[in-house]
C-alpha cells in the first residue's frame, strides 16, 4: 500500500521550510486566494517550472477485460489493482461531496494549498501536542498519488512518498499548477479514480464494486461517506476487520456525514437516516485471472489467451513487461472463443466420459483461413487443487503416485489442449499420413499413384534389431498393419480411408521423410519434445524418421486443428490466435489480433489432399473413389461435406479423430496426459462421436459449402497409361510388356481363372493408371473364376484388404 500522510510538519527538519510559507501564511488574510499561488511561489524561492508529465497525462493502471467473440459475455479480468476509471458524471453527487467532506472541506475555495491549513499543522505540531494535523489537500493528495503510481523503480516510490520537506514543497508547487490546468471537478474526477479504498479496491469504481456490487453512480449517502472515511488510512478504516469496523463507523457517522450536513450537501434529514445505513462487514471477491473466469468451461480457453499475450513481444521485450501491460493496461479484448461452441464441446464430452476418468477427452476447434481458436473443452475442471484439501487422487503412473505426484484429474490448470508448460503433447497416430501425402503432391505423384501394399513392410529405416517392429534378423524398421493383412493395390484415396500404413511408409521413402516434417512444420506442427525437435531440425536425421508418418511426434489437438484446417484454407497456415480486437483505453483498436498467414502449400496441393481425406470419414471424393472409411459416422452425422482423418497409436494407447468442413476444424484426442505409457486401451467409441457431435452442433443453420477442386485433374490422375492385357500369357512375357509400357511389374497372389495354371489371369488394376505406377499381374490358378458375393466391392479379383492402422 501506498503510504498516505498527514503531518509532514511534525519534524523540527520542516521548520525551515514553514519559515519559507510563514510569510505567505501572514498575508493571506490580507491578498485574495487567486494571488496566494504567487505568493507561495515566492516563498519556496524557486519559479514553478511546467507540470511533468507524470501528473499531466497521468493514466492509472486499468483493469483488462477479456470478452467472448460476441463482444458481451465477460470470459475474465486481469489486474494488479482493481481499478476501473470513471467520469465524474457516473460518480454520485453524494460520492463528491462526501470526500470533500472528509479529506478537503476547502477544497472549491483554494487553489491547490490550503495555507491556512498549512499555518495551523505548522503551529499544532511544532507545540506538544499528540495530535498531529495534516495540510494536504485533495490536489496534493493526487499530485503525490500520479508520480508514485508513475514511478517506473523502487527509489521513485520512495522518492514520490517519503516525509521529507522538499517533498512536501514539491508538493504544493505542483498542486498550484495543476489548479491552473484543470478544472476542480476534474481534479476530483481524477482523485476519485487513483485513490486507494483498501481490499484491493482502487478508485470509486472499484470500491463501489467491492464493497457494495454497485456502480459509483447508485451509491447512497452512507455508503460513500463510508468509502470517503477510508481513503485517509484504509487498513485502519477497513470495515471487514474487528479494529477498522467501529472505527469507520465513526468516523463516517462523526465526523464525514455531518461535515456533509455544514456543507450544505445534504439535509439534517437525511444524515440521520445516513447513519443508520449498515455498513458492510464482507467483500465481494472479485475475479481476477483465469483460475476465475466467469463460466469454469471457458478456463482452458482464457489460459491460452494469456500463454498468447504473454508470447506476443509486441506487448513488452520481456514476460515482465507483458503481463504489467496486460494487468494495468485497462484494454477491451474480444477473443475468438465461441460460447455456444464451447458448451455444446463440453456438453458432448461429458456424454462421453466422466470429469473423474484419468484419461482426458480433449477438444479443440480452430476456423480455417483465419487461425481464429473457437473451441478448447476437455472433462477437466480448470482449477488449482487445493494441496491442503486435495480433490484429485495420486497419479496413475505408479512412480509418480510413490512420490506423492497427484494426478490432472479432476482439476488442473495445466494447459492441455494446447501445449506449454510441461505439457509437450501426445502422439496422435496416422492423423500424420497427410503429412506425406502433401508432401508426394508436392513432388508430383498424384492422388492416383499405386502401391502394392503387403501385411509387413520392409522398409529401408534402420532401428534396433531388438525391437518388435524390426524384420527377423536385421537392423530394417517393417511395420505392419492394425489388425494385420491389408495387402493390395491401393492409390491416396483408398490408402488414406483404411489408413494403410504399408501404403504410407513406401510413400515416405519415395518422397523423403525430411520432406515429409518439412510439410508438418509449415503446417504449424509443433515439436515441443527435444528429441522430436532434433530429428525435425536436422534434415539427416529426419530422413531416417520413417515412424514419422504414423504419428509418434508428440502434438497436441489445437496443433492437428490448425494443421488441417491448412487444407480448406486453400493452402494458407495461420497462426492460432484468441484474438478479434483488441482496443485501448482512447479506443484505439490494435492491429496485433489481425491474423497472420504465410502459403503452407499451394492451392491445389491443398485441395487434392482435402480430396482424399474425405474418405476416412464417409464423405465422397469429387476427383476420385474412396472405398473404405474409418469413421464413417462423421458424414451421416454432420450433414455437410467434411473432411478428416483418425489416428491410434501403438497398443491404443491414443485414439484421436479431426473431422472438418469449411467454417470448423475439430480435433479430439483421447489421451492419459499423467502417463503415456498407460495401459489402456483408448477406444475410438468415446472420442469419435464427441467430436463430430461438435461439429454437428457448430453446423446446425449454416449452409452447406463444398470444397474447391484443383484447377486441372493431372493432380489427381497424373499422366495416365492404357496398361497392356496379358491374359493367359506367361508370367514372364506378361511382365516384360507392362515394364515396356512403362508400368513397375508386380507378381501378385494366385486366383481362380479359366487361363490355365501359373500363368497371368489379369491385372490390378485393369484398363489404364499412371504412368509409373503399380500394376500386379494376378496369378491364375486354373480353374474358373467364382462369381463374387453379393456386395462385392469393385477392383479385378484382389480380396477386400481389412480396415488398416486408423
Amino acid at each position: 500500500m501506498r503510504r498516505r500522510d498527514h503531518n509532514i510538519f511534525a519534524n523540527a527538519t520542516s521548520l525551515l521550510i514553514c519559515g519559507l510559507l510563514a510569510g505567505v501564511v501572514v498575508a493571506a488574510a490580507a491578498f485574495p486566494a487567486a494571488a496566494m499561488s504567487g505568493l507561495a511561489a515566492k516563498a519556496g524561492g524557486e519559479t514553478f517550472a511546467q507540470l511533468p508529465s507524470e501528473i499531466k497525462d497521468f493514466s492509472s493502471p486499468q483493469i483488462t477485460r477479456i470478452y467472448a467473440r460476441d463482444g458481451r459475455t465477460q470470459i475474465s479480468q486481469f489486474y494488479d489493482e482493481f481499478r476501473s476509471d470513471v467520469p465524474i458524471k457516473d460518480i454520485s453527487k453524494f460520492m463528491r461531496d462526501a470526500i470533500v467532506a472528509a479529506e478537503d472541506r476547502e477544497f472549491y475555495n483554494h487553489n491547490g494549498v490550503d495555507l491556512k491549513g498549512v499555518a495551523r499543522a505548522f503551529v499544532n505540531n511544532s507545540g506538544k501536542s499528540e495530535s498531529k494535523q495534516g495540510a494536504s489537500t485533495i490536489t496534493m493528495q493526487y499530485v503525490r498519488l500520479s508520480l508514485a503510481y508513475s514511478a517506473t523503480n523502487p527509489q521513485e516510490v520512495v522518492d514520490a512518498t517519503k516525509d521529507t520537506p522538499k517533498r512536501k514543497v514539491n508538493e504544493m508547487k505542483y498542486a498550484l499548477q495543476v489548479e491552473k490546468e484543470l478544472s476542480k471537478d476534474q481534479i476530483l474526477e481524477r482523485y476519485l479514480n487513483i485513490a486507494p479504498f483498501g481490499n484491493q479496491a482502487y478508485g470509486v469504481y472499484a470500491a463501489s464494486q467491492v464493497y457494495f456490487n454497485k456502480k459509483p453512480k447508485d451509491l447512497t449517502i452512507g455508503q460513500a461517506a463510508m468509502l470517503a472515511g477510508m481513503v485517509k488510512a484504509p487498513t485502519s478504516f477497513n470495515p471487514t476487520s474487528a479494529e477498522g469496523y467501529p472505527q469507520i463507523r465513526d468516523r463516517r457517522n462523526d465526523y464525514i456525514i455531518p461535515g456533509m450536513v455544514e456543507a450544505g450537501s445534504i439535509t439534517q434529514a437525511q444524515a440521520d437516516k445516513a447513519v443508520k445505513e449498515a455498513i458492510p462487514r464482507k467483500v465481494r471477491p472479485i475475479s481476477n485471472g483465469c483460475v476465475s473466469v466467469a463460466n469454469n468451461n471457458w478456463g482452458f480457453f482464457c489460459d491460452y489467451f494469456y500463454r498468447w499475450w504473454m508470447s506476443q513481444e509486441s506487448f513488452g521485450a520481456t514476460t515482465y513487461d507483458r503481463e504489467r501491460r496486460l494487468k494495468s493496461g485497462g484494454y477491451r479484448i474480444v477473443t475468438t472463443m465461441d460460447v455456444k461452441g464451447t458448451a455444446d464441446a463440453r456438453k458432448r464430452i461429458s456424454e462421453h466420459i466422466s470429469l473423474n476418468n484419468k484419461n482426458a477427452l480433449l477438444i479443440s476447434g480452430i476456423e480455417p483461413g483465419n487461425g481464429k481458436v473457437r473451441v478448447l473443452s476437455a472433462n477437466r475442471r480448470y482449477k488449482l487443487d487445493d494441496p491442503s484439501k486435495p480433490q484429485n487422487p495420486l497419479s496413475s503412473d505408479k512412480k509418480k503416485a510413490k512420490k506423492g505426484v497427484r494426478a490432472t484429474y479432476p482439476n488442473t490448470t495445466n494447459p492441455l489442449l494446447s501445449g506449454g508448460g510441461d505439457i509437450s503433447g501426445y502422439q496422435a497416430g496416422s492423423v500424420f499420413k497427410m503429412f506425406t501425402m502433401v508432401a508426394a503432391l508436392e513432388k508430383g505423384y498424384p492422388l492416383a499413384y499405386p502401391i502394392k501394399a503387403e501385411k509387413r513392410y520392409k522398409s529401408g529405416y534402420i532401428i534396433d534389431s531388438g525391437n518388435d517392429s524390426a524384420c527377423p534378423g536385421t537392423h530394417f524398421w517393417c511395420p505392419s498393419n492394425s489388425g494385420g493383412g491389408g495387402e493390395g493395390v491401393y492409390n491416396m484415396w483408398t490408402a488414406f480411408g483404411k489408413s494403410i500404413n504399408t501404403y504410407f511408409v513406401p510413400l515416405e521413402e519415395r518422397v523423403g521423410a525430411e520432406n515429409v516434417v518439412a510439410v508438418a512444420k509449415r503446417f504449424g506442427v509443433q515439436f515441443r519434445v527435444k528429441q522430436d525437435a532434433d530429428f525435425a531440425n536436422n534434415a539427416v536425421s529426419a530422413n531416417q524418421w520413417g515412424a514419422f508418418t504414423l504419428g509418434v511426434s508428440a502434438s497436441t489437438p489445437l496443433d492437428m486443428a490448425n494443421a488441417f484446417a491448412v487444407l480448406p484454407g486453400d493452402g494458407m497456415h495461420c497462426e492460432p490466435t484468441p484474438i478479434e480486437q483488441i482496443t485501448t483505453q482512447s479506443g484505439e483498436k490494435l492491429d496485433i489480433g489481425k491474423p497472420r498467414c504465410i502459403r503452407a502449400t499451394s492451392p491445389d496441393v491443398a485441395r487434392a489432399t482435402l480430396d482424399a481425406t474425405r474418405c476416412p470419414v464417409g464423405d465422397s471424393a469429387q476427383l476420385g473413389n474412396c472405398n473404405g472409411a474409418t469413421a464413417r459416422a462423421v458424414k451421416s452425422t454432420v450433414k455437410h461435406p467434411v473432411f478428416g482423418k483418425t489416428g491410434t497409436t501403438d497398443s491404443d494407447k491414443t485414439a484421436a479423430l479431426i473431422a472438418g468442413t469449411t467454417k470448423l476444424v475439430v480435433a479430439g484426442y483421447l489421451v492419459n496426459p499423467d502417463w503415456p505409457q498407460h495401459t489402456d486401451r483408448m477406444s475410438h467409441d468415446v472420442v469419435n462421436p464427441a467430436v463430430y457431435e461438435t461439429l454437428a452442433d457448430y453446423m446446425k443453420g449454416k449452409p452447406k459449402e463444398q470444397f474447391k477442386v484443383p484447377g486441372s485433374k493431372k493432380i489427381a490422375e497424373g499422366d495416365q497409361r492404357s496398361i497392356p492385357r496379358v491374359t493367359c500369357q506367361s508370367i514372364d512375357d506378361a511382365k516384360d510388356e507392362i515394364e515396356s509400357a512403362g508400368f513397375d511389374a508386380v507378381v501378385g497372389n494366385d486366383v481362380e481363372s479359366d487361363c490355365p495354371k501359373g500363368t497371368a489371369a489379369g491385372t490390378d488394376p485393369g484398363g489404364r493408371t499412371i504412368k509409373g505406377g503399380v500394376v500386379v499381374i494376378e496369378v491364375s490358378k486354373g480353374k474358373a473364376a467364382q462369381t463374387p458375393p453379393s456386395g462385392a466391392p469393385p477392383g479385378g479379383n484382389n480380396p477386400k484388404p481389412p480396415p488398416g492402422r486408423r
